[in-house]
């Protein structure tokens, strides 16, 4: 299978190629493109590869002139990787497959050829728009909520993935997000705020002080008045207790 890379940055496209023969050393790369038109010419010389993974910004723009372009026929499905969230819908508007966000890892590209091969029998000119339809409807829910958050400490401003942080607790007037690094940042923003924005099958308001991640749960146990307490990976400072009326709601969302 031939993939192109576009990256505009040297180490990350040689990371990407590198963890792509990785997972499957049958993958030949056949170029690494770094800017829109480098991009635009190559494809006008060349016909389409069986797969793309494409940053999205570029160093001269968006990738999304050279899927747009008039003066070109780009074909071949795209693996998005990037570290932005923000141009989800505008990635599946193309042929997209997956939707990466950076740092890149094995996992991630194991589980997005995998789609590849599932679904590359279905991209062709005569279902492509159908296909591409499916795909953006799958992702609507996803791109509602957000996928990291802005964090300070002192005077750095930290993206922070949701996917690192294991607890969110209000202590003492203050909105304090704890991370699998055991760092701590205070967040201006109310925890009903967090509960809207963040995915409700990875995070769960346990009560007034707590939202929790999935990965983080260790083992629920029962307490007085068919209570919960439910334990973390990380020690809290003080008891995460699930009432009466939402424990059951909680032992359905941790099973499914």
């Amino acid at each position: 299978m031939d993939v192109l890379i576009i990256e505009d940055e040297f180490r990350a496209a040689e990371r990407l190629r590198e963890l792509i023969i990785e997972v499957d050393d049958t993958i030949r790369v056949i170029g690494m493109l770094d800017s829109v038109e480098q991009a635009v010419k190559w494809f006008g010389e060349h016909d389409s590869p069986h797969l793309i993974f494409s940053d999205i910004q570029l160093a001269d723009g968006l990738c999304f002139d050279i899927y747009n372009n008039d003066t070109i026929q780009v074909d071949s499905p795209i693996i998005f990787c990037t570290a932005y969230d923000e141009y989800l819908v505008n990635a599946f508007e193309t042929n997209a497959v997956s939707y990466l966000l950076k740092p890149i890892t094995k996992e991630q590209i194991e589980k997005a050829l995998e789609k590849y091969q599932l679904l590359k029998q279905a991209f062709n000119k005569t279902n492509q728009h159908e296909l591409i339809g499916a795909l953006l409807s799958g992702f609507q829910e996803v791109q509602k909520y957000k996928s990291s958050l802005i964090v300070n400490q002192g005077e750095k401003i930290i993206p922070l993935r949701t996917m690192d942080i294991t607890f969110i607790q209000y202590d003492n007037h203050s909105v304090i997000i704890n991370t699998v690094t055991n760092q701590k940042y205070h967040y201006a923003a109310t925890l009903d705020l967090l509960e809207a924005q963040l995915n409700p099958k990875q995070f769960f308001r346990a009560n007034r002080q707590f939202i929790i991640n999935r990965n983080a749960i260790v083992n629920a146990e029962r307490y007085f008045n068919r209570k919960l307490v439910v334990k973390l990976s990380q020690p809290t400072s003080e008891k995460i207790i699930i009432s009466k009326v939402k424990s059951s709601y909680f032992l359905e969302w941790i099973e499914h």
